[in-house]
């Protein structure tokens, strides 16, 4: 029987799911498939690719990923104070806006909306977070 190794090629079920028990994504929602993936590529976050180590297939196991091992701390210089008139008319706290930087794309989170600025936030979403993942390895090569 193969097992996980660093360099693997895998297909995996999982649930991600934060401290309270929230659901974040999960491949086991309907009209979607196993993740595959082969590790060693920086795909996965490193705590997730880290719990795939050493299984077999068929196994199930739930991994808790601190938030280092996850989408990292919440970087400060990673929120930004934007005047009001460069932002969509009507915007509200919690909507995700893209915006164009050197790099490409960016999705910013609206943080605070006041009467001149909004507050716009580029960390992950799930960063600062610790992640508890259900695993269960559907295949290995």
């Amino acid at each position: 029987m193969k097992t996980v190794d660093v360099n693997s090629t895998v297909s995996v079920n999982y649930t991600g799911k934060l401290e309270d028990g929230t659901v974040f994504d999960s491949s086991l929602t309907e009209g979607r498939e196993p993740l595959s993936v082969t590790l060693g590529q920086g795909a996965l976050i490193p705590g997730f690719e880290k719990g795939l180590l050493g299984m077999n297939v068929g196994e199930k196991k739930t991994v808790n990923i601190p938030f280092m091992d996850a989408y990292g701390d919440i970087n400060p210089q990673m929120v930004a104070d934007v005047p009001k008139d460069r932002v969509p008319e009507g915007i509200e706290v919690g909507q995700m806006l893209q915006t164009m930087t050197p790099q490409g794309p960016m999705n910013v989170l609206v943080k605070e909306v006041h009467e001149d600025h909004v507050v716009l936030d580029a960390n992950h979403p799930l960063a600062g977070k610790d992640l508890i993942f259900d695993l269960e390895l559907i295949s290995v090569e």
